[in-house]
């Protein structure tokens, strides 16, 4: 090692006259690679005065060398495509539904063109952007009016806060639900305005607890889908059919928030039943509130459906528009609404529901093509095994119904000297360039292939060498 006095550092002026930083420049642009050099140089100087810099690592070649690295590193982006194991299908963390192909090429075509979003081709005058699927979710609801927001959380803020304000509504205890990232009902409605008046208690919940609740104040019966959890045992529930004749005789609106909001009965697809939107609507709810990222398989977003009047007083809040979505939104969701058009091709055509029911032999087959690959890339430290495993919808949709699925299950083999083998695993197969998120459970990390279909089959194997390096 050289002392600091020994060592010059190259000027700034070197460095940038430098052919391969000169390809940097070509690159990334004389700004961003001039701060880079600047960077680097003072880094060095720091290092110097310790002692710890010797001339080659402070010519110009190792400099340009650590400023192409660092440059690269800046501009990879933090959102990047993983592969989902874990054996939820809309998982939250990671995205939630994937949009199909006719979805995607209409983004591509909104990012790449000035768009009729608030324009109307026939009268040459603005238009209004609701416009653009209204008349869809009219049809595949059975709604008056509909109006879309940026997500469900929105949805539910927007309405309450134009029909609610400062009045009560009226809520069973036990649908006063938290979901992910401590978004709770009580407290969407301290901020929409609402006084919330609870009714009943956690686990029953009958009709003249609804009748006791309603008062001159009173501005909407409200029922809340317990999507993320179920009550069982001695418990009691009003149903929907049963609360509307309340509301209509105090002249209250009776308000649902169906959270996935599907708009298909997914029992004729072989999978539990859930209530869809237009059964909420003709069960008489004067609102439903949905997500359009959840069972309905497009991007995220909130709608919001029901009587005509009551969606033009929504429509009409000047909080419609810090919440509402851009082209890209209603670009994916116009192709999304036009597939339930065609029931008989939904499963086909619609990613998230051809990933709900792919076939657990489909899934066995891969697991048992992969099962030796893996192997070989992870040696003797571990035993893979193809196994029968268990996917959940997520997103709140059908908490308690699990799905039968395959996979490959990872254990530490016996006599293995790792330390916490496992999470090691995890770790290296988060680290691929394209991460693999797997789960952790009794002991086994379990590689669920519900969601690995054949067309990205080839990408996953093609990284798993990176695990034997």
């Amino acid at each position: 090692m050289t002392t600091g006095q020994t060592v010059r550092l190259p000027s700034v002026d070197r460095i940038l006259g430098d052919a391969a930083c000169l390809d940097l420049i070509a690159h990334y642009g004389r700004a961003q690679t001039l701060a880079c050099a600047r960077a680097v140089l003072a880094e060095l100087r720091t290092a110097m005065l310790a002692g710890a810099v010797c001339e080659e690592g402070a010519s110009i070649a190792a400099i340009v060398a650590q400023m192409d690295e660092r440059l690269q590193a800046q501009a990879c982006t933090q959102l990047c495509a993983v592969f989902n194991l874990t054996g939820t299908v809309l998982h939250t963390n990671l995205g939630r539904a994937l949009l199909p192909d006719a979805a995607v090429q209409a983004v591509v075509e909104a990012l790449q063109w000035p768009m009729n979003l608030e324009f109307d081709l026939e009268t040459g005058k603005r238009g209004d952007r609701d416009d653009l699927v209204e008349e869809l979710l009219r049809e595949l609801t059975g709604a008056e009016a509909a109006t879309i927001v940026n997500n469900n959380a929105a949805a539910v803020l927007l309405m309450l806060n134009t029909l609610a304000q400062n009045k009560e509504v009226v809520v069973s205890r036990g649908e006063l639900v938290e979901i992910g990232g401590a978004f709770r009902i009580p407290d969407v409605m301290t901020r929409a305005g609402a006084v919330l008046r609870e009714v009943g208690s956690t686990n029953r919940t009958h009709l003249a607890d609804y009748a006791n609740g309603v008062n001159e104040n009173t501005a909407l019966l409200m029922k809340v889908h317990c999507s993320n959890y179920a009550i069982t045992g001695f418990t009691k529930s009003v149903e929907l059919d049963e609360l509307v004749p309340l509301a209509v005789k105090h002249g209250v609106p009776t308000a649902v928030d169906l959270g996935s909001g599907t708009l298909v009965d997914l029992a004729q697809y072989g999978l539990p039943h859930e209530t869809t939107v237009r059964e909420t609507i003709e069960a008489g709810a004067d609102l439903v509130t949905f997500s359009g990222d959840k069972l309905l398989g497009g991007p995220q977003c909130g709608v919001i459906v029901g009587r005509a009047d009551l969606i033009a007083k929504i429509k009409r809040n000047p909080l419609k528009r810090a919440l509402r979505v851009g082209k890209l939104t209603l670009a994916a969701l116009a192709p999304v609404l036009q597939l339930y058009r065609a029931p008989d091709l939904l499963a086909e055509r619609l990613t998230t529901l051809r990933l709900l029911t792919r076939p657990a032999a489909a899934m066995r087959a891969q697991a048992e093509t992969l099962l030796p690959l893996l192997q070989g890339a992870l040696g003797l430290q571990y035993v893979v095994t193809a196994e029968a495993m268990k996917s959940q919808i997520g997103s709140g949709a059908l908490p308690v119904d699990q799905l039968p699925s395959f996979g490959l299950a990872i254990r530490s083999a016996p006599g293995s000297r790792l330390s916490n083998p496992l999470g090691v695993l995890e770790q290296r197969l988060r680290a691929l360039p394209c991460p693999v998120i797997g789960r952790i459970g009794q002991d086994t990390l379990w590689l669920d292939l519900r969601c690995l279909e054949a067309a990205h089959q080839t990408a996953f194997i093609a990284q798993l060498g990176e695990l034997s390096a």
